[in-house]
């Protein structure tokens, strides 16, 4: 690749600051080496932090996006600094989820999506959040997200 397929990202090989707020990030579209070639990319979020609105205290997730590229992928190190950006911004666990998804969809249309999101108790209750843009396409490998359920102390 050459350097110019680049020019006008934002993150890609430069030094980078984490956005204060999920607003101030953008996701970077890179283009797709394989474009008509159907297959699936799996971005892992173990260590997934926001603040609850309410107490404004820190939730936990392990989230887990699922996309079938169409002409561009999503560059790694800007979708790092969007999740980071998620660390000070109060919102509610299936606020934040969908969020994500959906900024992953307006930067690079994938042909399919689908993001779930484990969050650790608070208050005795985990709560799971599941999306997807719609079934499938025929033919792509969809593997189990591979995240236990949570089972307390059992």
């Amino acid at each position: 690749m050459t350097d110019n397929i680049y020019q006008g990202r934002t993150e890609l090989g430069q030094e980078s600051k984490l956005p204060a707020h999920p607003d101030e990030a953008k996701l970077d579209p890179v283009p797709n080496p394989h474009p008509g070639t159907l297959y699936l990319a799996r971005y892992v979020a173990p260590e997934f932090t926001s603040i609850c609105p309410v107490t404004g205290q820190p939730d936990f997730a392990h989230l887990v996006l699922d996309y079938a590229p169409d002409q561009h992928l999503v560059e790694s190190k800007s979708f790092k600094l969007l999740l980071g950006s998620y660390r000070n911004h109060g919102a509610f666990h299936e606020d934040c989820t969908i969020d994500v998804a959906k900024r992953v969809i307006a930067a690079v249309s994938p042909k399919w999506l689908r993001i779930c999101g484990y969050w650790y108790p608070r208050g005795g209750i985990p709560i799971d959040v599941f999306w997807q843009t719609g079934a499938p396409p025929e033919g792509l490998y969809v593997p189990d997200p591979g995240v236990a359920p949570y089972r307390g102390r059992g």
